[in-house]
């Protein structure tokens, strides 16, 4: 039942909520978050749905996926998420461990990387344009003078 509610809510044609809902909670594109049930299951079959002793179907990937990202996304505690998708802790923790293993195995040769300088001049510009200049080295806007930092508040 929750996989149905989850994909009468998010992903089905006529869905509950609509794009700039998901992009909101999910802090991506939905066509981005498609990718990653896809992706995941083809490299780990944790992923893949079976079915459970009793014959009937275990979690779904996107059941999995989506409690792996509601975790780190908002620090979902485990609890909340046995109450809104039915799943223990222990189920919830193994998911985001083997999510996180996966995504790194997935990625890292893309996107886990040190940027060449063809990627640094692209967002060093992005970074200009929105009024950072030379941010690269400091993501963390230490070195940038915000009136309105909380650090400056205390």
């Amino acid at each position: 039942m929750t996989h149905a509610n989850l994909m009468n809510n998010y992903f089905d044609p006529n869905s509950v909520y609509i794009e700039e809902d998901f992009r909101r909670r999910f802090w991506m594109g939905s066509h981005v978050f498609e990718r990653l049930p896809c992706d995941v299951q083809q490299v780990n079959p944790y992923f893949r749905q079976k079915r459970n002793r009793a014959g009937r179907p275990s979690f779904s990937p996107h059941q999995k996926v989506t409690v792996a990202l509601r975790m780190m996304a908002y620090g979902s505690p485990t609890d909340s998420i046995d109450e809104t998708h039915g799943m223990s802790e222990s189920t919830c923790l193994d998911i985001l461990q083997e999510f996180c293993d996966t995504i790194v195995q997935l990625y890292k040769d893309e996107y886990l990387r040190e940027p060449n300088q063809e990627n640094l001049n692209r967002l060093l510009r992005k970074a200009e344009d929105r009024g950072f200049p030379g941010m690269i080295l400091s993501l963390d806007c230490m070195h940038w003078d915000w009136k309105n930092c909380p650090t400056e508040w205390q």
